[in-house]
């Protein structure tokens, strides 16, 4: 579990400090990283993913501390100690409180990689989502060392 617990933070901090130095540095640009790939954009979304729930802060805050405590539940219910398990929810988690604590103190998420063809994300977002494929794929390899038993012919 600790390692979940470091996973999280340094995804929480990674995030946090880049947020706030492209806040501080570079308010309402679009830096080109790779031109017309991939720009540092700085957006500030006071909704959820894909800009959906816009100004529904109060919402989206309740939502947010809602899927932190039943993921904990989750974590705990599962009681796993695989590599996988406890990396992608450290990634979950970190990224999960690293939105929160944009929509607590600024009253939106900082978003900042900008693809051109799919809305801005953050750090946050990319591990919460990395986070959730681990999880499908650490289930999906556990029901394949499950051994069914083989039919016998009649």
């Amino acid at each position: 579990m600790v390692r979940t617990w470091i996973i999280a933070t340094v995804v929480f901090l990674a995030d946090f400090f880049i947020k706030g130095y492209l806040r501080s540095q570079f308010p309402f640009q679009s830096i080109p990283v790779i031109k017309n790939i991939l720009h540092i954009t700085l957006v500030f979304n006071p909704g959820a993913a894909f800009g959906i729930l816009q100004k529904s802060t109060a919402f989206l805050i309740y939502a947010g501390i809602v899927f932190i405590l039943l993921f904990f539940i989750l974590m705990k219910k599962e009681n796993k100690k695989s590599t996988l398990f406890l990396t992608a929810c450290g990634l979950i988690v970190g990224g999960a409180f690293s939105n929160l604590w944009d929509r607590l103190y600024l009253g939106y998420v900082v978003d900042y990689i900008d693809f051109r063809i799919w809305p801005v994300f953050n750090i946050s977002d990319a591990c919460i989502t990395i986070g959730a494929g681990l999880l499908l794929w650490d289930s999906y390899q556990g029901h394949k060392r499950i051994r069914l038993p083989k039919w016998k012919n009649s």
